[in-house]
């Protein structure tokens, strides 16, 4: 799967806003239809469960316990009620994912061999080394509360660049900071992918998505090591699942908007 998958560059172009509300409008409906269908389907997701992942969101992010992640959460206009609702409704969506197109997705093995010869690198590739500041906007979030938290994101960017580290913003505002390592240039999204490739490596970007804001900084780069057939089709049986899943859930739920005569006039 896509490590990251965002919409570099820290300004919209001129004339997306409603496009954006849009997108933002059709995203929201297509949860709302999802948790509906879950409900109705019997799918759930146990209290252990939620807290199992909140401690490895907290244990990825450094964050030693809930009162500092409560903190942290309230300087970005959530709660940690929230938040754990969030974990839960992604949870849940993903089991119905499963369950939806789960049995309908076969991955061949001739498939996993077609990938490997025409699509995946037979050299390392490129990988790079990223740290990012995590700024999500709050559910239901107004376009002045997007406002709001690109001016932050801009000020934290501007004190980054003046030399103070990712690791000191981070405590200084109360925001995420995610270091996912070296993650190859290939499980990137493209247009991301591409974007990165101008950073120099030390430098930081900010990325604008639908969910908020990101400060990215390409620590480093390096060459990954050659991977045989044998060691790589496993993660590419994966990658070709999970691509084809989401293809039929998301025309599934599109399908599912249809039938309930939901359209969007803006």
């Amino acid at each position: 799967a896509k490590a990251i998958q965002s919409q570099p560059g820290a300004k919209l172009p001129p004339g997306s806003g409603k496009e954006l509300q849009r997108q933002l409008l059709d995203a929201l409906i297509m949860q709302k239809l999802a948790k509906a269908e879950a409900k109705r389907r019997g799918i759930t997701v146990s209290d252990k469960e939620v807290e199992k992942a909140l401690e490895e969101f907290k244990k990825r992010n450094g964050i030693t316990d809930d009162e500092t992640l409560s903190r942290m959460l309230a300087k970005n206009g959530m709660t940690l009620k929230g938040f754990k609702q969030q974990l839960t409704d992604q949870m849940t969506q993903d089991r119905l994912l499963s369950v939806v197109a789960g049995s309908k997705v076969v991955v061949t093995d001739n498939d996993v061999r077609q990938f490997y010869e025409q699509e995946y690198p037979k050299t390392g590739g490129k990988m790079l080394h990223l740290r990012m500041l995590n700024m999500p906007l709050p559910a239901d979030a107004t376009e002045a509360q997007r406002q709001e938290l690109k001016k932050k994101a801009e000020m934290i960017l501007q004190e980054h660049r003046q030399g103070a580290s990712l690791s000191a913003l981070a405590q200084k505002h109360g925001v995420m900071i995610q270091d996912l390592g070296f993650v190859a240039e290939r499980d990137l999204d493209p247009e991301l992918a591409q974007f990165l490739s101008n950073i120099k490596s030390g430098d930081t970007a900010p990325v604008e998505t639908l969910e908020g804001f990101r400060l990215v900084e390409v620590v480093g780069r390096q060459e990954g090591r050659n991977r045989s057939f044998e060691d790589a089709a496993p993660e590419i049986r994966a990658l070709l699942q999970r691509r084809e899943m989401e293809k039929t859930f998301h025309e599934w739920i599109k399908s599912q908007k249809d039938r309930a005569h939901i359209k969007i006039m803006m």
